[in-house]
């Protein structure tokens, strides 16, 4: 009889643990090996000594590679897709404690030893002995531990249904493992004759306010736009200060309107998405100078549900011409209080109404060789170098300034919800019901995730003119950005996100609550998919 490695909750937490050990911060070393480590460590499976071509890496972007790791029952084509990511966010909030922030065990344990720094909830959760704390237990390594052990009991017991685990890099900055799975998992599809029935992600649980301890199912993803703005003034030497207008006043308009403005806010299917708020606020200068700064660049995060890019370019337009009106007005009232004439008035400009004046000023061939500039500087992160590029254009045009330049920077991620399809009722139906006959578990259905997760990129669905929009107004847009919308079409399987309770993610105090995590959770996931109807 074969020993499974790992199908108790004890060996699930080694598992976990391990995974955890093995530091994958986003776009380091580290996130690059994790997946060699990984696909040694499925290696180790049965299953894969006799498949080897079932299990592989496939590459993503700067030396990234995402896993794909395929159970294949013989008489079935019904296929669920298992997606996780193994990136973390950094670890420097832990301080002096940074050696123990990946090793669970150990951080747990001292943290017991030395509970002094700890809030009083986190203390209490500490002191339960119910939660494992660490970088990654949450977010999202227990998802992966999870699939692992799925494909481990699916192809030793041969359940009579297909399981393609996928784990991607990058989902805490640009989604680049997803984005470049997509095109992966339509060839998968075809090469072994597979049919998409679900794609089951097991992000973990995030609370709805303060507080909140109920566990959760997700038949959606909220998504994300995030609209920037490039502020143009005009400078000057600090000793003459109204001989120009410096940015950092401009952008202090738009910030103001821009944070937690009801504008944005969308409720659907009674749920609300978070208000927009500044993720980025900056002066473009490298360097200190006595020169007034005059460009400057702000980036605001914006959620949707049914909203496209053309409704929120729109709104932010309508905000950004009302911040300009009183950017102007208040400066004019200074202006005269100080008898002096205003430099000028300030205006607000599309990126696409920039690129326009550009091509038509310079020609196309300029534009070209202003972005391959940008591009040579591999330092620049997809946000830096999409402010670069209106930036070089602008400086170019002078004539439009002082101004207010609206564009997109990446990430964006579509909204995707599978709320009325049948798999997906019955599925949150049997979960909730057996959660509670099972366990006296209570779980909670939402129909959008507010984390932000790799499902946006599958059950990709018509996107109307509305989205035209975001390619216009992105500078980097299919240069060193894209989506791959034409093959996210072809994934058309309903969604659902089924994951561990913990708390804190992106927190020191991140932590797993271990009964629901070793336990509860892979019972209920394990009898979701065994009674997925052919």
């Amino acid at each position: 009889m074969t020993t499974l490695l790992w199908d108790s909750p004890d060996k699930l937490r080694a598992l976990l643990c391990e995974l955890a050990g093995w530091k994958s911060i986003t776009m380091t070393e580290d996130e690059r090996q994790f997946p060699m480590k990984l696909q040694s460590k499925l290696q180790s499976l049965d299953y894969f000594h006799q498949y080897p071509e079932h299990l592989a890496l496939h590459a993503a972007d700067i030396r990234r590679k995402f896993v794909t790791a395929l159970y294949k029952h013989p008489d079935t084509l019904d296929t669920i897709c298992l997606i996780s990511h193994y990136d973390t966010v950094s670890t420097e909030e832990y301080g002096e404690l940074e050696p123990l922030a990946t090793q669970p065990e150990e951080l747990t344990a001292y943290w017991m030893g030395n509970p002094n720094d700890l809030p009083d909830d986190v203390l209490a959760d500490l002191q339960s002995g119910e939660y494992l704390f660490g970088r990654g237990t949450m977010d999202m390594k227990m998802g992966l531990a999870l699939h692992m052990q799925l494909i481990e009991k699916a192809s030793t017991e041969k359940w009579p249904i297909n399981l393609l685990l996928l784990t991607v890099p990058d989902e805490e900055v640009n989604s680049a493992g997803m984005r470049a799975a997509v095109p992966k998992l339509v060839e998968l599809q075809k090469e072994f004759g597979l049919t998409y029935k679900l794609f089951l992600n097991s992000e973990p649980v995030f609370t709805q306010e303060p507080g909140d301890t109920t566990c959760k199912t997700y038949s959606g993803t909220i998504g994300k736009v995030m609209p920037g703005a490039l502020f143009y003034g005009r400078e000057t030497h600090v000793g003459e200060p109204f001989n120009g207008l410096t940015s950092p006043y401009i952008a202090s308009f738009l910030t103001q309107k821009m944070e937690w403005n009801p504008l944005f806010q969308e409720t659907v299917l009674g749920e609300k998405t978070p208000l927009p708020i500044t993720l980025q606020q900056k002066d473009l200068r490298l360097e200190y100078s006595t020169q007034t700064p005059y460009r400057s660049s702000a980036l605001y995060n914006v959620f949707v549900m049914k909203q496209t890019a053309e409704d929120i370019m729109t709104k932010f337009e309508q905000t950004a011409m009302e911040a300009a009106d009183e950017c102007n007005k208040a400066y004019t009232k200074v202006c005269r209080s100080n008898e002096v004439e205003p430099v000028s008035e300030v205006r607000v400009i599309r990126y696409e109404e920039l690129l326009r004046y550009s091509i038509e000023k310079f020609g196309a061939d300029f534009v070209e060789e202003v972005k391959a500039d940008v591009y040579t500087y591999e330092e620049w992160d997809d946000r830096e170098k999409s402010f670069r590029i209106a930036d070089k254009l602008i400086i170019q045009s002078q004539e439009l300034t002082p101004a207010i330049i609206l564009l997109f920077a990446p990430p964006f991620y579509p909204a995707v919800n599978s709320s009325g399809n049948s798999l997906v009722e019955e599925a949150i139906l049997q979960v909730t019901s057996l959660a509670k006959d099972e366990f006296g578990l209570l779980i909670e259905r939402m129909h959008y995730f507010n984390g932000i997760c790799d499902l946006s990129y599958v059950n990709g669905s018509s996107m109307d003119a509305g989205w035209e929009a975001y390619g216009q107004n992105t500078p980097v847009w299919k240069d060193i950005y894209s989506i791959p919308f034409t093959e996210m079409m072809e994934l058309q399987a309903p969604i659902l996100n089924i994951g561990p309770f913990g708390k804190d993610a992106h927190k020191r105090t991140e932590r797993l609550h271990m009964k629901h995590a070793f336990e509860q959770l892979p019972y209920l996931v394990e009898q979701l998919i065994k009674n997925i109807k052919p």
